[in-house]
């Protein structure tokens, strides 16, 4: 499929750019959407960059002609000012709808491990409802289903390290029980543009090898970075009060509480076979200097 134009949304963020470095690679022609369309990034004019456009189908159209794949990473981490999940639902579904417009035959979509239409939790619901835009549309796609994603500009990983290097005691949600399983970006990248060389129909769980209790996860980061930490169970209110508290200070929203919630409900780790081969023991690793040198804020890095 060299040459083949594809579609990314966001191909200058966190994943999307380990996605468009590897479609490059391997000879196809990236275009992407973004609400940056100004932004420097490392791929110059090798990647055709055009805004969104929910608001006018007919562009957001146009800017989709050609491509043989939609590969979607579309979405919001928390609800900001204008922006809602159910806005992210509507412009995911006026997304879609273009594609098909398009001609695009093929859309790779990135949804989130555990959603369900009838979870109590907007995030999941939202991602459940756009699962099913997806499927309803018609065309050939695959769904990616993450749960953690980490890598060197990852966030959650990133900042646990960082807290456990600025602050004596991390508060652990709910008995710190809870499955982590996270999957390496690199190998998240690598499915995603597999995907798009396949034609089946498919639901895939993107997990990693290995399962981490949330406070093993935290001790493992720990031991890594050679910074000694006491783990204090508190209640998940409390500990969502904490980080609200510490945000204040870091202007940032360092966890949502619909992420505390996705954890203490046991959202962030599914069975069954790995779809990733990189071990977050190996990563941690190999990267334990760099780990948590510096707090990796959201809201900079997509509002500042």
């Amino acid at each position: 499929m060299a040459n083949e134009n594809v579609v990314i949304t966001g191909a200058f963020s966190y994943t999307g750019k380990y996605v468009t470095r590897l479609l490059l690679d391997r000879g196809f022609r990236v275009r992407t959407l973004t609400f940056h369309p100004q932004r420097e990034n490392e791929f110059g004019n090798a990647v055709e960059v055009f805004p969104y456009n929910f608001r006018n189908p007919d562009k957001l159209e146009r800017s989709l002609r050609g491509a043989s794949c939609l590969v979607n990473t579309y979405w919001i981490r928390f609800p900001r000012g204008r922006s809602t999940f159910d806005e992210a639902v509507n412009n995911s579904r006026t997304l879609i709808q273009a594609a098909k417009s398009a001609g695009v035959a093929r859309v790779v979509h990135v949804s989130i491990a555990n959603p369900s239409l009838n979870s109590p939790l907007a995030y999941y619901r939202g991602k459940a409802l756009v699962e099913q835009a997806v499927i309803d549309s018609g065309l050939s796609s695959m769904i990616l289903r993450p749960t953690v994603i980490f890598g060197r500009e990852d966030i959650l990983v990133n900042n646990i390290a960082w807290f456990v290097r600025h602050f004596p005691v991390f508060g652990i949600p709910s008995g710190g029980c809870h499955g982590v399983r996270p999957i390496f970006v690199g190998d998240m990248a690598k499915l995603m543009v597999d995907a798009i060389e396949q034609h089946n129909n498919e639901v895939v769980d993107a997990v990693g090898p290995e399962t981490f209790s949330f406070e093993e996860l935290v001790r493992l980061i720990a031991a890594n970075i050679g910074k000694p930490v006491r783990m204090v169970h508190v209640p998940t209110l409390l500990a969502h009060l904490a980080t609200q508290f510490a945000g204040l200070f870091l202007r940032d929203v360092v966890l949502t509480w619909e992420e505390y919630k996705g954890l203490t409900s046991d959202l962030l780790a599914t069975q069954g076979q790995s779809t990733g081969q990189t071990r977050l023991t190996e990563w941690l690793s190999q990267n334990r200097d760099r780990l948590g040198r510096y707090y990796a804020s959201e809201l900079a890095r997509h509002f500042r």
